[in-house]
Protein backbone atom coordinates (compact mmCIF):
# COMPACT_ATOMS: atom_id res chain seq x y z
CA UNK A 1 0.00 0.00 0.00
CA UNK A 2 1.70 3.24 -1.03
CA UNK A 3 0.60 6.97 -1.06
CA UNK A 4 -2.30 7.77 -3.16
CA UNK A 5 -3.09 11.26 -1.87
CA UNK A 6 -0.18 13.86 -1.14
CA UNK A 7 -0.82 17.68 -0.38
CA UNK A 8 2.48 19.59 0.47
CA UNK A 9 2.08 23.56 1.76
CA UNK A 10 -1.18 24.01 0.49
CA UNK A 11 -2.32 27.08 0.96
CA UNK A 12 -5.60 29.31 -0.55
CA UNK A 13 -6.51 32.86 -0.38
CA UNK A 14 -9.84 34.61 -1.74
CA UNK A 15 -9.01 38.32 -1.97
CA UNK A 16 -6.48 38.97 0.81
CA UNK A 17 -8.56 35.84 3.18
CA UNK A 18 -6.44 33.19 4.30
CA UNK A 19 -9.54 30.05 3.45
CA UNK A 20 -6.42 27.18 3.72
CA UNK A 21 -3.52 28.79 5.73
CA UNK A 22 -0.96 25.41 5.38
CA UNK A 23 -1.92 21.61 4.79
CA UNK A 24 0.59 18.79 4.84
CA UNK A 25 -1.68 15.55 4.33
CA UNK A 26 -0.81 11.94 2.70
CA UNK A 27 -3.53 9.16 2.27
CA UNK A 28 -2.83 5.79 2.13
CA UNK A 29 -4.37 3.58 -1.04
CA UNK A 30 -7.16 1.77 0.55
CA UNK A 31 -8.25 3.90 3.76
CA UNK A 32 -10.77 6.16 4.33
CA UNK A 33 -9.35 9.48 5.75
CA UNK A 34 -11.66 12.33 6.98
CA UNK A 35 -11.38 15.90 7.42
CA UNK A 36 -13.25 16.64 10.17
CA UNK A 37 -13.88 20.65 11.33
CA UNK A 38 -16.52 23.25 11.97
CA UNK A 39 -18.07 25.42 9.39
CA UNK A 40 -15.77 27.59 7.79
CA UNK A 41 -12.16 25.62 8.50
CA UNK A 42 -11.70 25.03 4.92
CA UNK A 43 -12.57 21.45 4.94
CA UNK A 44 -14.62 21.99 1.27
CA UNK A 45 -12.02 24.53 -0.34
CA UNK A 46 -9.02 22.38 0.39
CA UNK A 47 -11.54 19.41 -1.37
CA UNK A 48 -12.11 21.24 -3.93
CA UNK A 49 -8.27 21.75 -4.53
CA UNK A 50 -7.81 18.48 -4.04
CA UNK A 51 -9.94 17.32 -6.79
CA UNK A 52 -8.85 19.98 -9.59
CA UNK A 53 -12.24 22.44 -9.25
CA UNK A 54 -9.83 25.28 -7.61
CA UNK A 55 -6.10 25.98 -8.05
CA UNK A 56 -4.10 26.72 -4.41
CA UNK A 57 -2.17 30.08 -4.02
CA UNK A 58 0.30 27.73 -3.20
CA UNK A 59 1.38 24.37 -2.63
CA UNK A 60 1.93 21.26 -4.30
CA UNK A 61 -0.76 18.22 -4.97
CA UNK A 62 0.01 14.68 -6.33
CA UNK A 63 -2.76 11.86 -6.93
CA UNK A 64 -2.24 7.98 -7.38
CA UNK A 65 1.07 9.61 -8.63
CA UNK A 66 0.59 12.16 -10.69
CA UNK A 67 0.96 15.94 -10.07
CA UNK A 68 -1.87 18.33 -10.80
CA UNK A 69 0.79 21.00 -11.97
CA UNK A 70 2.32 18.58 -14.33
CA UNK A 71 -0.15 15.50 -15.02
CA UNK A 72 -3.69 16.76 -14.55
CA UNK A 73 -5.37 15.17 -16.96
CA UNK A 74 -4.27 11.69 -15.71
CA UNK A 75 -4.26 12.13 -12.43
CA UNK A 76 -8.17 13.67 -12.72
CA UNK A 77 -8.72 10.24 -14.15
CA UNK A 78 -7.96 8.63 -11.09
CA UNK A 79 -10.99 10.06 -8.94
CA UNK A 80 -14.57 10.71 -8.32
CA UNK A 81 -16.15 13.66 -6.78
CA UNK A 82 -19.40 13.71 -4.77
CA UNK A 83 -19.93 17.42 -3.87
CA UNK A 84 -22.02 18.64 -0.92
CA UNK A 85 -24.55 20.50 -3.26
CA UNK A 86 -26.22 17.73 -5.39
CA UNK A 87 -25.52 18.24 -8.85
CA UNK A 88 -27.90 15.98 -10.59
CA UNK A 89 -30.49 16.94 -13.62
CA UNK A 90 -33.91 17.10 -12.27
CA UNK A 91 -35.96 16.84 -15.32
CA UNK A 92 -34.50 13.37 -16.72
CA UNK A 93 -33.90 9.93 -14.55
CA UNK A 94 -31.89 8.27 -12.67
CA UNK A 95 -30.87 6.47 -15.38
CA UNK A 96 -30.28 9.35 -17.82
CA UNK A 97 -27.87 11.29 -14.78
CA UNK A 98 -26.20 8.36 -14.75
CA UNK A 99 -25.42 7.55 -18.26
CA UNK A 100 -24.84 11.38 -19.09
CA UNK A 101 -21.89 11.35 -16.29
CA UNK A 102 -20.45 8.13 -18.31
CA UNK A 103 -19.95 10.10 -21.47
CA UNK A 104 -18.66 12.67 -19.74
CA UNK A 105 -15.83 10.61 -18.55
CA UNK A 106 -15.69 9.44 -21.84
CA UNK A 107 -16.43 5.53 -21.42
CA UNK A 108 -16.69 3.68 -24.29
CA UNK A 109 -20.50 3.03 -25.25
CA UNK A 110 -20.51 -0.95 -24.73
CA UNK A 111 -18.99 -0.51 -21.24
CA UNK A 112 -21.88 1.78 -20.16
CA UNK A 113 -24.54 -0.43 -19.64
CA UNK A 114 -22.85 -2.93 -18.06
CA UNK A 115 -21.10 -1.33 -15.52
CA UNK A 116 -24.88 0.65 -15.07
CA UNK A 117 -26.49 -2.92 -14.23
CA UNK A 118 -23.39 -3.41 -12.12
CA UNK A 119 -23.50 -0.31 -9.84
CA UNK A 120 -27.80 0.11 -10.01
CA UNK A 121 -27.55 -3.83 -8.23
CA UNK A 122 -24.56 -2.92 -5.92
CA UNK A 123 -26.60 0.26 -4.80
CA UNK A 124 -29.93 -1.22 -5.14
CA UNK A 125 -30.91 1.29 -7.12
CA UNK A 126 -32.81 -0.93 -9.68
CA UNK A 127 -36.39 0.39 -8.68
CA UNK A 128 -34.95 3.62 -9.04
CA UNK A 129 -33.30 3.76 -12.09
CA UNK A 130 -36.32 5.23 -14.29
CA UNK A 131 -37.69 7.70 -11.91
CA UNK A 132 -36.82 11.64 -12.06
CA UNK A 133 -34.45 12.99 -9.64
CA UNK A 134 -37.59 14.97 -8.37
CA UNK A 135 -39.21 12.20 -7.19
CA UNK A 136 -36.29 10.66 -4.83
CA UNK A 137 -35.73 11.09 -1.17
CA UNK A 138 -32.37 12.62 -0.59
CA UNK A 139 -31.13 9.41 0.52
CA UNK A 140 -31.86 7.90 -2.74
CA UNK A 141 -30.10 11.21 -4.83
CA UNK A 142 -27.25 10.89 -3.12
CA UNK A 143 -26.45 7.67 -3.56
CA UNK A 144 -27.50 8.32 -7.45
CA UNK A 145 -25.03 11.21 -7.32
CA UNK A 146 -22.18 8.46 -5.88
CA UNK A 147 -23.14 6.20 -8.49
CA UNK A 148 -22.06 8.93 -11.09
CA UNK A 149 -19.09 9.46 -9.47
CA UNK A 150 -17.79 5.99 -9.78
CA UNK A 151 -19.19 4.61 -13.29
CA UNK A 152 -15.24 5.01 -14.70
CA UNK A 153 -14.15 3.22 -11.81
CA UNK A 154 -11.89 5.41 -10.10
CA UNK A 155 -9.17 4.52 -7.34
CA UNK A 156 -10.26 7.40 -5.16
CA UNK A 157 -13.60 8.89 -4.53
CA UNK A 158 -13.84 12.08 -2.74
CA UNK A 159 -16.79 13.12 -0.69
CA UNK A 160 -17.77 16.46 0.59
CA UNK A 161 -20.69 16.29 3.70
CA UNK A 162 -22.05 13.16 1.97
CA UNK A 163 -24.60 12.76 4.67
CA UNK A 164 -25.20 16.67 5.14
CA UNK A 165 -28.68 17.55 5.60
CA UNK A 166 -29.99 14.00 5.22
CA UNK A 167 -32.34 11.90 8.12
CA UNK A 168 -30.46 9.18 10.70
CA UNK A 169 -31.94 6.73 8.24
CA UNK A 170 -30.38 8.15 5.20
CA UNK A 171 -27.47 8.73 7.32
CA UNK A 172 -26.41 5.22 8.06
CA UNK A 173 -27.87 3.88 4.86
CA UNK A 174 -24.82 6.24 3.05
CA UNK A 175 -22.19 4.72 5.86
CA UNK A 176 -22.78 1.66 5.05
CA UNK A 177 -22.81 2.30 1.05
CA UNK A 178 -19.13 3.98 2.05
CA UNK A 179 -18.13 0.62 4.10
CA UNK A 180 -18.93 -1.32 0.88
CA UNK A 181 -17.53 1.20 -1.39
CA UNK A 182 -14.32 1.26 0.67
CA UNK A 183 -14.21 -2.93 0.98
CA UNK A 184 -14.17 -3.08 -2.81
CA UNK A 185 -10.54 -1.56 -3.20
CA UNK A 186 -11.81 2.37 -3.23
CA UNK A 187 -9.47 5.02 -1.17
CA UNK A 188 -12.20 7.38 0.45
CA UNK A 189 -11.79 10.85 1.04
CA UNK A 190 -14.09 12.47 2.95
CA UNK A 191 -15.29 15.57 4.50
CA UNK A 192 -17.47 16.36 7.45
CA UNK A 193 -18.99 18.10 10.18
CA UNK A 194 -20.46 15.51 12.25
CA UNK A 195 -18.01 13.98 14.83
CA UNK A 196 -20.00 10.27 15.03
CA UNK A 197 -19.51 10.29 11.23
CA UNK A 198 -15.46 10.64 11.28
CA UNK A 199 -15.13 8.37 14.04
CA UNK A 200 -17.67 5.62 13.11
CA UNK A 201 -16.07 5.65 9.35
CA UNK A 202 -12.28 6.88 9.03
CA UNK A 203 -9.28 4.83 9.32
CA UNK A 204 -7.44 8.21 10.12
CA UNK A 205 -8.93 12.02 10.63
CA UNK A 206 -7.36 15.43 10.03
CA UNK A 207 -8.95 17.52 12.30
CA UNK A 208 -9.16 21.33 10.67
CA UNK A 209 -9.55 24.72 12.42
CA UNK A 210 -9.20 27.95 10.64
CA UNK A 211 -7.45 26.60 7.50
CA UNK A 212 -5.17 24.49 9.44
CA UNK A 213 -4.72 20.60 10.52
CA UNK A 214 -4.78 21.19 14.08
CA UNK A 215 -4.45 17.33 14.74
CA UNK A 216 -4.29 14.13 12.22
CA UNK A 217 -4.14 10.38 13.72
CA UNK A 218 -6.43 7.45 13.58
CA UNK A 219 -9.89 7.58 16.53
CA UNK A 220 -8.02 5.89 18.85
CA UNK A 221 -4.90 8.21 18.49
CA UNK A 222 -6.21 10.91 19.20
CA UNK A 223 -8.39 10.04 22.12
CA UNK A 224 -5.34 8.26 23.28
CA UNK A 225 -3.71 12.24 22.44
CA UNK A 226 -5.51 13.58 25.47
CA UNK A 227 -5.91 10.89 27.94
CA UNK A 228 -8.68 7.32 27.44
CA UNK A 229 -11.16 7.95 30.23
CA UNK A 230 -13.02 11.61 30.96
CA UNK A 231 -14.53 12.72 34.23
CA UNK A 232 -17.57 15.01 33.97
CA UNK A 233 -18.55 17.12 36.52
CA UNK A 234 -20.21 19.65 38.15
CA UNK A 235 -17.88 22.55 39.57
CA UNK A 236 -19.50 25.53 42.21
CA UNK A 237 -21.60 27.07 39.84
CA UNK A 238 -22.99 24.25 38.27
CA UNK A 239 -21.32 24.33 35.02
CA UNK A 240 -20.08 20.95 33.43
CA UNK A 241 -16.55 20.18 33.37
CA UNK A 242 -14.55 17.41 32.10
CA UNK A 243 -11.43 16.23 32.11
CA UNK A 244 -9.12 13.43 30.61
CA UNK A 245 -6.60 10.85 32.25
CA UNK A 246 -4.40 8.55 31.08
CA UNK A 247 -6.49 5.42 32.66
CA UNK A 248 -9.39 4.54 34.72
CA UNK A 249 -7.95 4.32 37.98
CA UNK A 250 -6.45 7.65 37.57
CA UNK A 251 -10.48 9.09 37.21
CA UNK A 252 -11.51 7.24 39.83
CA UNK A 253 -8.61 9.12 42.19
CA UNK A 254 -9.29 12.41 41.19
CA UNK A 255 -13.51 11.51 41.74
CA UNK A 256 -12.50 10.97 45.43
CA UNK A 257 -11.25 14.49 45.74
CA UNK A 258 -14.65 16.10 44.58
CA UNK A 259 -17.66 16.66 47.03
CA UNK A 260 -20.10 14.17 47.89
CA UNK A 261 -22.62 15.93 46.26
CA UNK A 262 -20.79 16.70 43.45
CA UNK A 263 -22.06 14.94 40.15
CA UNK A 264 -19.73 12.98 38.45
CA UNK A 265 -19.58 10.50 36.06
CA UNK A 266 -16.43 8.62 34.34
CA UNK A 267 -16.39 7.27 30.54
CA UNK A 268 -14.16 6.51 27.59
CA UNK A 269 -13.13 9.52 25.98
CA UNK A 270 -14.70 10.39 22.34
CA UNK A 271 -13.50 12.04 19.51
CA UNK A 272 -15.82 15.12 20.11
CA UNK A 273 -13.35 15.33 23.45
CA UNK A 274 -10.53 15.96 20.98
CA UNK A 275 -12.49 18.29 18.60
CA UNK A 276 -13.61 20.55 21.38
CA UNK A 277 -9.99 20.75 22.72
CA UNK A 278 -7.57 21.21 19.84
CA UNK A 279 -10.54 23.33 18.45
CA UNK A 280 -9.95 25.66 21.33
CA UNK A 281 -13.87 25.60 22.53
CA UNK A 282 -14.14 26.54 26.46
CA UNK A 283 -13.43 23.09 27.90
CA UNK A 284 -11.54 22.14 30.89
CA UNK A 285 -8.58 19.85 29.56
CA UNK A 286 -7.45 18.74 32.79
CA UNK A 287 -5.47 15.04 33.18
CA UNK A 288 -3.19 13.87 36.02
Amino acid sequence: MGIIIKAEGLKKSFDGFEAVRCIDIEVEEGEVFGFLGPNGAGKTTSIRMLTTMVRPTSGNITINGFSLDKDMTEAKASIGVCQQHISLDKDITVRQNIKHHAILHKMPSKEIAARMDELSEFMCLGPHMDKKITELSGGWKRKTSIVCSIMHKPKILFLDEPTAGLDTKSRHMLWDLIRQLNRSGTTIFLTTHYIEEAEDLCDRVAILNQGTVVALGSPKELRDSIGGMTVEYSDDAGRKVMRQFPDRQSGKEFMATLGENTTMSLRRTTLEDVFLIVTGEEYSKGGA
